[in-house]
């Protein structure tokens, strides 16, 4: 295993070398577009980084957590998952924590830690991608991609409690 990263690079090199390409200028020309990009997006990074941290820090996801979890509880979703699936389309890092506390508390064979790991796999960071990639591509109108992520991302959550109480019995 060891030696496909070092075979990938040796290949890449003969395959330059055997086209007649100036290996180290196509190099650094990549280094230097890598390195404007960040450029671009760094900006866009830092504001995201700042607004995750506050809506960490501010009691904004408890709240509406508190709000929405009874009305979960009543339409059979577990109350555990409101949390992660607040957060999950703001930060990944944050709803993998929730998650990890949930195998912690529940374990992960209870139904609440089924359902947050289907949903791990099924739901996407939406805000977090958007700001990386339209900011790398400089789009500045992402109304209709954050609607349609947002969107897609309940649907998710909905259908990984439907999945795993189909699949848990």
């Amino acid at each position: 295993m060891e030696i496909i990263i070092p075979l990938i690079i040796v290949t890449f090199v003969s395959v330059g070398l055997i086209k007649k390409v100036k290996i180290f200028e196509a190099f650094l020309e990549g280094a230097k577009e890598g390195l404007y990009t960040l450029f671009l997006i760094a900006p866009t990074m830092i504001a995201l980084i700042t607004a995750v941290t506050m809506l960490k820090a501010s009691t904004a996801t408890d709240l509406l957590s508190d709000f929405i979890s009874p009305v979960a509880e009543k339409l059979g979703f577990p109350a555990e998952i409101v949390p992660a699936a607040l957060l999950r389309p703001i930060s990944g890092s944050g709803s993998t924590a929730l998650l990890l506390s949930v195998f912690e508390s529940e374990g992960p064979d209870s139904f609440a830690g089924k359902v947050m790991s289907v949903m791990a796999g099924s739901t996407e960071t939406t805000l977090y991608a958007i700001a990386m990639y339209y900011g790398a591509a400089g789009i500045k109108k992402a109304r209709h991609t954050l609607a349609s992520g947002l969107c897609a991302d309940f649907t998710a959550v909905v259908f990984s409690v439907l999945t795993t109480r189909l699949f848990s019995y």
